[in-house]
């Protein structure tokens, strides 16, 4: 169902022209992985069925989906519409958000917003990135961050 691969630093390394040791001890990171064929939707509903499955809530009561994304594989539809479909939330409205880094965080406050004001009940937050098809491998301080 997957299908990234995982990345050794030691091989990032000598793409960029440095040292897994280098890259450890900056970041602690000795590991990353790129998606093979996986996007983004394909990500974002498969972890919109695992949530919905382990709320034991249905597709057909989520009211809202919001999709926090900044790496999305096209403009339209979002990706929250394509998760949306997929899983049949015929009564939900979906939108994407894009705040890179904390954009499940404004994600989550935007629900919140939402449930609060009683507008909606049943909402569903995802956040969900596939950066390695966007990264620059060449670019030594991203390409060590981001997978």
């Amino acid at each position: 169902m997957c299908c990234f691969d995982k990345l050794e630093i030691i091989d990032i390394a000598k793409r960029i022209d440095t040292s897994d040791e280098w890259i450890a001890e900056r970041t602690g990171i000795r590991s990353r992985y790129a998606s093979t064929g996986e996007t983004v939707a394909s990500l974002a509903t498969s972890a919109a069925k695992i949530a919905l499955e382990d709320a034991g809530v249905d597709a057909k009561d989520v009211d809202i989906i919001i999709v926090a994304s900044c790496s999305a594989d096209m403009a339209l539809p979002c990706v929250a519409c394509q998760v949306q479909g997929e899983i049949v939330a015929t009564n939900a409205v979906a939108f994407d958000l894009n705040a890179a880094c904390s954009g499940f965080l404004f994600a989550m406050n935007t629900v919140d917003a939402y449930i609060s004001g009683g507008i909606y009940k049943n909402a569903l937050v995802i956040g969900a990135e596939v950066l390695s098809k966007i990264v620059d491998w060449s670019d030594r301080g991203t390409c060590i961050l981001f997978g």
